[in-house]
Order: C-alpha cells, then sequence, then structure tokens
C-alpha cells in the first residue's frame, strides 16, 4: 500500500519538481518581471478576481436552492451546471462562442444592439466563470446539505424574518465553505486556457492571460516558458495550502 501511495505520490509532485530544476534562475526575474509577463498575469488576476465575484453572486443561490429541493427538474439543471466540470474546456469555449459569438444565438441580436463579447476581455471573464462556477456551488451545497435546515426552522419558530434569517444563520452557517469555495474558483479561472483561447482568443494585453502567454512561449521556446509556469504553481500551491489549512483549523474548532 504504502508503495502504490508513493507511486501515486510520485506521478503528482515530481512534474513540479522537475519545473523547479530545469528553471533558468540567472534570467527567472527577467522574464516574470518582463513587459509581456506583466501585462499576462496582471490580466489573469484581474479577470480571476471578477470571475470570482460572479461566481459568489450566481453560484450561492444555486447552491440555496439545489440544497433546499430535489425534484426532478432540479435535479436535471444541478447536472447542467455542474457538466464544466467534466466537460472539455474546449468544447465549452465552442459552446459559449455559438452562444455568445457574432454568430451565435445570443450574441447575433446583441451585435445589432452594438455589443460584442466573443474576443473581447469580458470573454476572458465568461469563460472563466463557466468552468469555474461549478467549484463554488458544489462547496455551498454540500455546506448546506450537512447543517440541514434545523437551525433555520428553530429562527424562523422564534419569529426572525427570512432575511434575518438568512444573513444571522445560513450565511454564518455556509461562510467557511463559501471561502473555500471563492478560493477555488479563483484558482480555476486563474489556470483556464482552453474555453478562454476558444472564445476569448489570443491578443496580448486583451485576452492573453498568463496560461495562454505560456502557451505561446512554449512554441517558440519551452524553456522559455518555465518561469511563468513556476509563478503560476507557486501560486496555486498557495491556494491549495491555505484552503487546506482553513479546512483543518474548521475541523479543529468543531
Amino acid at each position: 500500500m504504502y508503495l502504490i501511495a508513493a507511486v501515486g505520490v510520485t506521478v503528482i509532485v515530481l512534474p513540479p519538481l522537475a519545473l523547479v530544476l530545469k528553471t533558468p534562475w540567472d534570467t527567472f526575474i527577467e522574464q516574470v518581471t518582463s513587459q509581456s509577463s506583466r501585462d499576462a498575469l496582471r490580466l489573469s488576476l484581474q479577470t480571476a478576481a471578477a470571475t470570482t465575484v460572479l461566481c459568489v453572486l450566481l453560484g450561492v443561490p444555486m447552491a440555496v436552492v439545489f440544497s433546499r429541493h430535489d425534484g426532478l427538474l432540479v435535479r436535471v439543471i444541478r447536472s447542467l451546471v455542474l457538466l464544466p466540470l467534466v466537460l472539455p474546456p474546449v468544447v465549452g469555449g465552442l459552446a459559449l462562442l455559438y452562444t455568445f459569438g457574432r454568430l451565435g444565438i445570443l450574441g447575433g441580436p446583441m451585435r445589432e444592439a452594438g455589443i460584442d463579447i466573443a474576443f473581447t476581455t469580458t470573454a476572458v471573464i465568461l469563460a472563466q466563470t463557466f468552468v469555474a462556477l461549478p467549484f463554488m456551488v458544489i462547496s455551498v451545497e454540500g455546506a448546506l446539505r450537512t447543517a440541514g435546515t434545523r437551525y433555520e426552522d428553530v429562527a424562523a419558530t422564534l419569529g426572525a424574518s427570512p432575511t434575518r434569517v438568512l444573513w444571522k444563520v445560513t450565511v454564518p452557517l455556509v461562510a467557511p465553505s463559501v471561502l473555500a469555495g471563492l478560493v477555488l474558483s479563483f484558482a480555476r479561472a486563474l489556470g483556464e486556457f482552453g474555453a478562454t483561447i476558444t472564445f476569448a482568443g489570443n491578443a496580448p494585453g486583451v485576452t492573453q492571460t498568463a496560461p495562454l502567454a505560456i502557451y505561446v512561449a512554449a512554441i517558440d521556446d519551452p524553456q522559455q516558458a518555465i518561469p511563468m509556469s513556476l509563478l503560476l504553481v507557486l501560486i496555486s500551491l498557495i491556494v491549495v495550502v491555505g484552503v487546506h489549512s482553513r479546512r483543518r483549523r474548521g475541523v479543529s474548532r468543531g
């Protein structure tokens, strides 16, 4: 068992370690602080932050509905909402393109109204939201199902209004899960590639996020793509450690 576990750990840990070993440290700072790298990283952080806000605004209400209802229609809708978790990102990008693109079912009428989404920064945010939103829904829905409705029922019995129950009972109950979903959504948005390049394109300063910049650099010279790749690995590691530490503190307090 330990040997098999060690093999599994090696499969996961060795590739990031290889990046560390192959990183051109003598030019690392110069490469990650170049104008193109800074533009790509700044766009990634800005769009990922906007995506995270959308995931909270859209994901939390959906999680509440899914956790409180279990009819056939709700189960079907829930399955569709979680579809991006298993859908190839490129397929998701094509779906977005044929929905919001210039010839899409919504993009055509929107273009006539003077609104273009495809191949813009807005398209980056929409693509990231498409793939990251399910993480928020799953995190919050799981917490709500575990907590049940007993505390909310007691508060309502004591005369609390629905709004007061929401803010004084429900929100505090799921706050740790919302934070976990928020961090995971941000991390997923930061690393999004397939849906973004398909729906938003790869225009430097407009739609070229850090993963896209890494892809372009790797085509010309894989060695040039390592510094930015390692930087994203470090950011992702910080996210994972932060979420894990938060959960361990929550378990300890429980």
